[in-house]
């Protein structure tokens, strides 16, 4: 995947910016650079897609917040799983311009004639093991979209000639309406903007100029990725009509939990359950990792709660070599349903103790004493 620009760097706001600041920065781009205002300016498309591209991820919250934390790389979906699910990239422009768009000259992701329209973006919903995401993964998927003919190679002419100039808007792609004073441009509704009609249609695609078909696909997958990330695809989503170019494919990751460890960015977490014995005179123990077991040294006087960390056992960052930690939080079991011979040993244990031995609890006992005085005294 190419080097990407900063969301923030393609709207020109700073990452304090507010919903309304994003909005209306996205809107003043869409203006100066939607392609209907620059026809046959890639720079000014490319622009335009990003921003768009921008806007998407930074105007939803919770896409935002994951990009603020993991960056391109990581931006998340909703909940839904769908195995697929297309957007069109004009979705968000109508979204800010509204129903008015077409007024000022703007139609969506229709273009002018000979520009073509670009294909719809696919969502495809991929679910991994724990350790998939952790390590990496390299699968293949089916896709379902639509295609290219390959018997009309998208015209939807059975041959060239049968592909004439629209009589509607004499080739131009566009109608004019006059109200009043104002004079406004639309996109024909007889030719659909290309500007160009079809006499005798494609008998495989009917004329449409694409037809649904599958492609098998290779998606690796980085090791260290997280769930509710969605790693883009370039031209794999649906095949544009009139030449216009293809989509992207979005692949949505979703993971399973693991029985033991969780995460938490990077890190790898897990809680041990210990004994009372093994907290308070120490230990040493095995514990299990991702990668197969290591030893851990409970020290003596260990605290239930208490966190160990071990270095370099957690997830690599993804497209760095920085590897997270595990963190192992020792929890200690109470021992409970104790015989009468055991209850007795517990109780002189407990009569022996000193101030020493238990210097947490001494201290509240202390602190309990001088309020129960103060209150006295008042």
């Amino acid at each position: 995947m190419s080097q990407k620009r900063d969301y923030y760097e393609v709207l020109g706001v700073s990452r304090e910016a507010s919903a309304n600041e994003i909005k209306r920065a996205y809107r003043s781009m869409a203006l100066k650079y939607h392609p209907d205002k620059n026809p046959d300016n890639k720079k000014a498309e490319q622009l335009f897609r990003e921003a768009a591209e921008a806007y998407e991820v930074l105007s939803n919250n919770k896409t935002k917040a994951k990009y603020d934390q993991y960056g391109h790389a990581s931006v998340g979906f909703g909940s839904d799983h769908d195995p697929f699910q297309s957007f069109s990239g004009s979705d968000i422009f109508q979204e800010i311009f509204g129903e008015f768009g077409d007024a000022f000259g703007f139609s969506g992701s229709r273009s002018r004639r000979g520009q073509g329209e670009r294909g719809s973006d696919l969502r495809y919903n991929m679910e991994l093991t724990f350790e998939q995401a952790v390590f990496g993964h390299t699968t293949e998927i089916n896709i379902p979209k639509l295609s290219v003919c390959d018997s009309c190679m998208g015209s939807g002419a059975r041959k060239a000639s049968d592909k004439v100039v629209c009589p509607e808007c004499r080739g131009s792609g566009q109608t004019r309406i006059q109200q009043g004073f104002f004079q406004m441009s639309a996109t024909c509704r007889r030719c659909a903007g290309s500007g160009e009609i079809v006499k005798e249609p494609c008998l495989t695609c009917n004329g449409q100029g694409r037809i649904n078909a599958k492609k098998k696909l290779k998606v690796d997958i980085p090791a260290g990725i997280d769930n509710n990330v969605k790693l883009r695809i370039s031209s794999e989503g649906e095949a544009g009509t009139n030449g216009g170019p293809s989509g992207d494919l979005y692949v949505a990751i979703y993971v399973k939990e693991h029985e033991f460890f969780s995460r938490k960015g990077i890190d790898l977490v897990c809680d041990v359950p210990i004994s009372f014995s093994q907290a308070s005179l120490g230990d040493n123990l095995r514990i299990p990792t991702l990668e197969g077991e290591t030893k851990l040294v409970i020290p003596a006087g260990t605290q239930s709660g208490q966190i160990f960390r071990l270095k370099n056992k957690g997830v690599q960052e993804i497209n760095t070599r920085r590897r997270g930690n595990l963190l192992v939080k020792v929890i200690v079991e109470i021992p409970t349903n104790l015989d009468k011979g055991q209850k007795e040993k517990l109780s002189d244990f407990q009569e022996s103790l000193n101030s020493e031995s238990t210097p947490i609890m001494n201290n509240f006992l202390n602190r309990t004493k001088e309020i129960f005085e103060k209150h006295q005294n008042n």
